[in-house]
């Protein structure tokens, strides 16, 4: 298995470990919902090292992002951040990411863990533009600091104001006295806070501060069980269950990504303009449990007679709400929220009713 530069500290901090997309990742600490309430609450810190990032570079380098992602990258200045996907040619997501805008002629496209070197060879197959790309991710670390006090925590830590910062936008600065740290005002818990991209041998310098930092808040180490739980109750997809190379961006209810705009002809963009003007067949939708259970991931979703209706994409029991909240794909009709619909959960039917995510307000 690889390993990131925070792996030791794992072990040596009891983490219990298990392999996740080919790294020797930590799964929990204290506990899923310990780390989650402590997101929650006041401050956790994740590593996702195991991360890919991409840099874009050269007079092309727009043109490229532009062909090969379904946003509106032309809309970005230095310094913001946004999030889109690389859709395929037979109507799915090859992977979603998030595009830095770091300079006018440079950007750092950070990737999932699971498909860099899928995304690595279709970036590469697709440049037909003539960028220069790079592939940073063993050469870069990082931490997401997430929850209500991550500010205060890392604020002693770097001169950068990070109140000035928006969401979805990031600075360049000294942290824990290391230059050049990327401070993004980005997370995927929902919970706030901010992630930092550095220098592997930068990274236990780092992770000592923050951590000594945090002492009075509270801080804790979390896994990726925690990130998992914290995502979805937000409703946030995860690449793999809620969309993959079969779910089109605009079925998994990501058309606010998928931006049909003049002068932006990405991949497949002619068969999901279709799709948007005649409509989808199934939507992915959140929901939750009213009769008691927990939805897993492949169970069936159905209707009151039983018919099948869809399937479950992601299910948990909520640290925050205790009822059982999940997202799947169901038919269109099914897809209006208060819908009742039916768990089918080994052969037992519990009543469920769609939802607008999030489910943590």
């Amino acid at each position: 298995m690889k390993t990131t530069p925070f792996t030791e500290k794992h072990i040596s901090l009891g983490a219990k470990m298990q392999e996740f997309a080919g790294y020797n990742m930590p799964i929990e600490y204290s506990g899923i919902i310990d780390e989650h309430m402590a997101v929650c609450n006041a401050v956790g810190v994740f590593d996702v090292s195991h991360m890919g990032e991409f840099w874009v570079k050269g007079p092309h380098a727009l043109d490229f992002i532009q062909q090969v992602t379904s946003n509106n990258a032309a809309a970005l200045v230095p310094g913001k951040v946004q999030y889109t996907c690389f859709p395929n040619e037979t109507g799915g997501i090859v992977d979603d990411l998030l595009v830095y805008a770091y300079e006018d002629e440079k950007f750092l496209l950070v990737v999932n863990a699971a498909n860099i070197e899928k995304d690595w060879n279709w970036c590469m197959a697709h440049n037909k533009v003539g960028a220069e790309l790079e592939n940073a991710s063993d050469r870069m670390a990082q931490l997401a600091v997430q929850g209500p006090r991550a500010v205060e925590v890392l604020q002693k830590l770097t001169p950068v104001k990070l109140s000035e910062i928006p969401y979805y936008s990031f600075c360049v600065g000294e942290l824990a006295g290391v230059e050049k740290v990327i401070i993004s005002n980005t997370g995927y818990t929902g919970a706030g806070g901010f992630e930092l991209y550095f220098y592997p041998q930068d990274a236990e310098c780092i992770w000592n501060a923050v951590f000594k930092a945090g002492e009075e808040f509270g801080i804790k180490p979390a896994g990726l069980g925690a990130r998992d739980t914290l995502r979805l109750e937000m409703g946030f997809c995860l690449y793999g269950n809620d969309i993959d190379d079969t779910t089109s961006p605009l079925e998994a209810g990501l058309g606010w990504i998928t931006k049909f705009v003049d002068g932006k002809d990405f991949t497949n963009k002619d068969a999901l303009l279709k799709q948007k003007q005649e409509g989808v067949a199934r939507k992915l939708v959140g929901f939750e449990m009213v009769d008691r259970g927990i939805p897993r991931h492949g169970y069936l979703l159905v209707d009151e007679a039983g018919e099948q209706i869809g399937h479950v994409t992601s299910g948990t029991m909520s640290p925050l709400r205790k009822i059982g909240i999940g997202l799947g794909y169901v038919k269109t009709a099914f897809s209006k929220p208060d819908t009742e619909i039916w768990l089918d959960c080994r052969g037992r039917k519990l009543r469920a009713k769609v939802v607008k995510p999030p489910f943590r307000k």
